[in-house]
């Protein structure tokens, strides 16, 4: 995984989810937010980093959408959310981002594991841009 950064779509795998999310017809791009979402919050085993990346990037978008979200800015997020575009998310999404942060952030995580060894001391901004979107989902 090439990472630049520790914000939500920072590294490679969330820079080319969120192409692809571009590319999508609008009317799927709930879908690929939901299978993203869905794909961290439900596994069992070892969750595997480029599956976080792509919820904690699925996160991002859904908690920029909360009224008084955060603007998405980054230049590597879906251009259409960049440019001002909004996205019509079923509510429900944001329990799912929820469960699915609280997944990434468990301690058989490959996510977890990899910032947790990347960081000395108590800082870690990858972790906290997580527990950021976080407390954004559930304001």
């Amino acid at each position: 995984m090439g990472t630049w950064d520790s914000g939500p779509f920072d590294n490679d795998t969330a820079a080319d989810w969120c192409g692809d999310l571009d590319d999508a017809d609008v009317a799927k791009r709930p879908v690929l937010i939901r299978e993203a979402l869905s794909r961290a919050a439900g596994e069992d085993g070892y969750l595997d980093a480029d599956i976080a990346c792509e919820a904690i990037a699925a996160a991002a978008i859904v908690a920029a959408q909360q009224p008084g979200g955060q603007p998405i800015t980054s230049p590597y997020a879906p251009d259409f959310l960049r440019d001002g575009g909004r996205l019509n998310l079923p509510d429900d999404l944001t329990v799912l981002a929820v469960r699915a942060l609280d997944r990434i952030m468990a301690a058989d995580s490959e996510w977890r594991d990899l910032w947790q060894d990347a960081t000395a001391g108590n800082v870690n901004p990858a972790f906290d841009a997580v527990y950021g979107l976080r407390r954004a989902l559930t304001a």
